[in-house]
């Protein structure tokens, strides 16, 4: 579990966030949605040290993040795989070589050991046989898998994605959000989603945080979302389906 707590952030006369709690579960895609510019990217960048909160306290299974130094982070950095927003894969490199980074970052394994386990994670996301292929020829979708497989090399406990949707056809989307949710429950990650996309709330939503000028305004499931009263949710979800058919 990763517990926000009272996490305040402000960059001078801005206050981004405010006094925000809350609680990412196990085993489930807990998603972050909002407007642009309500603090949701701040908020998870906090969440990974990428941030460092004016006030409150950040707990990765009831440890202190916020407070631990550079070296105790690392032990925790080791358990968390990121997915970024535009895949973040080296050009230089094959998918092999990308996803084997973190390996040889992070481990003493031999290489006989580490291509095993790209292998593996290849599997995972459909793309067996693909190790020698360049960024270059892939397509969105394919990246996004294999930032997918990177992020996962190490089986974190923790996995935060960036927007994965992002530049990607509707039913590539969906794949991906699939995939996310497969791999949440499959190796029981705490999976924490930056999204603004409704129908990956509506999808893979087990846990919703709704962030609004920096406060968190409300939380729930996929199934309470669409019955909720609550003003500014409602607009956000008709403004976000009028976005999407308007595509």
């Amino acid at each position: 579990m990763i517990e926000a707590v009272n996490i305040s952030k402000s960059f001078g006369d801005n206050h981004v966030l405010k006094d925000l709690s809350t609680k990412f579960e196990n085993g489930k895609t807990n998603l972050i949605i909002g407007r642009s510019g309500s603090g949701k990217t701040v908020f998870m960048k906090c969440l990974v040290g990428l941030h460092e909160v004016d006030n409150g306290k950040v707990l990765f299974d009831d440890r202190n993040f916020s407070e631990m130094n550079f070296r105790e982070r690392k032990n925790i950095r080791q358990e968390v795989g990121m997915l970024f927003q535009g895949g973040a894969l080296f050009d230089s490199m094959t998918v092999e070589e990308n996803i084997m980074f973190p390996l040889s970052m992070h481990t003493k394994d031999s290489l006989e050991k580490k291509k095993e386990r790209v292998n593996f994670c290849l599997k995972k996301v459909n793309l067996e046989d693909s190790n020698n292929l360049y960024p270059s020829e892939l397509s969105g979708g394919m990246t996004k898998r294999v930032a997918i497989a990177r992020a996962i090399s190490m089986n974190p406990k923790y996995l935060f994605c960036d927007e994965p949707n992002s530049g990607l056809d509707p039913v590539t989307a969906n794949l991906i959000d699939k995939l996310i949710r497969e791999i949440t429950k499959e190796f029981k990650i705490t999976t924490v989603v930056n999204t603004h996309d409704m129908n990956s709330v509506l999808e893979i939503g087990d846990k919703i945080a709704f962030i609004y000028n920096g406060e968190l305004w409300w939380e729930g499931s996929k199934k309470d979302i669409l019955k909720t009263d609550n003003k500014e949710i409602q607009e956000f979800i008709f403004a976000t389906k009028l976005t999407q058919k308007l595509k």
